[in-house]
């Protein structure tokens, strides 16, 4: 049970830490790709560094000090420009057979081997490190020498590529590291590093991998020997199957070469075939592009031939990878293309189905507005209808009641033979004319009350120097007129009789009303008919 619980703990680790791992890489890749992207910043700051200390060769003219200064520029170059690094270290060579000095000839050469082997040119390193007496050399110097004779059959290694001759190179290697390791201090960081490549060679992985990880966590970032720490471990994982450490020391090793403007690396290079492998194309592409500029920048032979082998291999798989989403591309844009069509006939039948929507809603819209001003006019000739009816009722039973008066008022004068009263009372227009008033006076009081608004809309029509004033409720006989226009009585002869004039007195009344208005005249009845909103209150 114990051993089950063990197992499953195992998973749960391993499941919750390789997500971290991978969000940790895909940072670090998004940073060398940002640092990658700064390359020119770096190198010039890298520039400005090595040109402050050529301005201190003008202020020195003494061999000595101009040798030191070189010295230090030989250093500076020797990761930047092997060209630049040789000149110097021919300037030096020149200062020491001038000042006759043995130990600067010998040092110089030396260090001439060592950036001869790093540049790819093995033959002259070779020529030189035989030129050297190696017994007549300071303890120093013996370690630069095979330092410089490791660093040239590691690179002869992989410029010929070759099983055969690597198995030889190797050997000459394991034999140069144990004398050089006899030379150093057992307990110095040196030492311990020439141990750990070592044990890797001996196949003692898991020892080296213990050594190099105190060295690494000695170094502080942004420096070489961080970068070349980083790099040995990156070695090592590949060597122990633990490849997601790989990329990781990798991509450190790579963005500390890069803000340090290293040239002579192999970081990027490494990075690169092992991000094709992965699968990370693009990445790797560009990665291969820019170790392939450092390595002109840096005139670096032999790397140019070990990138040779394998960009055309990088640069052929993104190649293809590019022609592939072309297809992919042309693919999509087909698919897209058939569903836009689609999609353009499938909105040419919603428009088309939209308007005829459209023009139903507006049909009926307008039919609603009809019905609406049906219902109103309804309304309104209901209303008129209901207080006319109602008002003349009133008014039959008012004069059917005075015409009884009346009859009753003769009956008893003739009956009492008032025979020059009754002819008063029958010749006298005055009860006539006031009966004509009263209705006149009811009719304007309850249109006023139907249409409240007909005298005040009725003077808009007209000129306004032209105007009405009238009274409250009370209508002038021009208005009146046009009122029962209004109401819908367009026959003359009722107009005429209603108000007791001539048909041709209506026709002059209307012809000067209609002289008044303020626009044309000539349809100035059927603006009249459409006057005057009925009162809201009296629905």
């Amino acid at each position: 049970m114990k051993a089950r619980q063990l197992i499953l703990l195992c998973i749960s680790v391993i499941a919750y830490c390789t997500p971290l791992q991978a969000s940790k890489i895909d940072s670090l890749l998004q940073v060398l790709d940002r640092t990658i992207g700064s390359r020119t910043d770096y190198l010039e700051t890298k520039i400005h560094q090595i040109d402050s200390i050529k301005d201190l060769l003008k202020s020195h003219s003494a061999a000595k000090d101009r040798y030191e200064i070189q010295t230090q520029l030989i250093f500076e170059y020797q990761t930047l420009n092997c060209d630049s690094s040789l000149a110097y270290i021919g300037r030096n060579i020149a200062i020491a057979k001038q000042l006759n000095d043995q130990m600067l000839m010998t040092e110089s050469q030396t260090k001439l081997a060592f950036v001869l082997a790093i540049s790819g040119l093995f033959t002259q390193a070779w020529d030189v490190l035989k030129q050297i007496d190696y017994d007549g050399l300071p303890k120093h110097l013996k370690v630069l020498y095979h330092w410089s004779y490791i660093r040239y059959y590691e690179n002869l290694i992989k410029y010929t590529d070759h099983n055969v001759y690597n198995s030889a190179y190797e050997v000459e290697i394991a034999k140069s590291r144990n004398s050089l390791m006899g030379l150093l201090d057992p307990t110095s960081d040196m030492y311990l590093k020439e141990k750990s490549f070592k044990l890797k060679a001996d196949g003692l992985f898991n020892e080296s991998r213990d050594i190099q990880l105190r060295l690494f966590r000695k170094e502080k970032s942004n420096t070489h020997g961080y970068g070349m720490s980083a790099m040995g471990l990156a070695m090592i994982a590949k060597e122990l199957a633990e490849m997601q450490l790989v990329e990781e020391y990798l991509i450190m090793a790579a963005i500390t070469d890069v803000r340090l403007a290293i040239k002579e690396n192999e970081s990027l290079l490494t990075l690169a075939i092992y991000l094709n492998k992965k699968g990370d194309v693009n990445r790797a592409f560009n990665y291969i592009q820019a170790a392939l500029d450092d390595a002109n920048y840096y005139n670096s032979r032999f790397r140019n031939t070990v990138i040779a082998r394998t960009q055309p291999i990088i640069e052929a798989t993104y190649l293809a990878k590019i022609d592939q989403q072309r297809k992919n591309l042309r693919l999509y844009a087909i698919v897209i293309s058939i569903f836009a069509v689609i999609l353009i006939l499938t909105l040419y039948f919603l428009f088309k189905q939209m308007r005829i929507v459209s023009r139903a809603r507006k049909k009926l819209n307008m039919t609603n507005e009809q019905l609406t001003l049906v219902n109103h006019k309804l309304d309104e000739a209901n209303l008129v209808r209901e207080r006319y009816i109602g008002y003349y009722l009133n008014q039959c039973a008012v004069y059917l009641d005075k015409l009884d008066d009346f009859r009753k008022n003769v009956y008893r004068k003739v009956k009492s033979r008032q025979l020059d009263d009754l002819q008063q009372l029958t010749s006298s227009n005055e009860s006539l004319e006031k009966y004509a008033q009263d209705l006149y006076t009811d009719f304007d009081r309850t249109f006023l009350e139907v249409y409240p608004n007909f005298v005040d809309e009725f003077n808009s029509l007209l000129r306004p120097d032209e105007q009405y004033q009238l009274k409250k409720d009370k209508l002038n006989t021009e208005l009146r007129i046009f009122a029962l226009i209004r109401l819908g009585i367009s026959d003359v002869n009722q107009i005429a009789i209603f108000l007791r004039y001539s048909m041709q007195t209506i026709y002059n009344y209307k012809s000067k009303v209609k002289s008044k208005a303020s626009t044309d005249s000539e349809h100035f009845e059927e603006k009249v008919r459409k006057l005057g909103a009925v009162s809201t209150n009296q629905f």
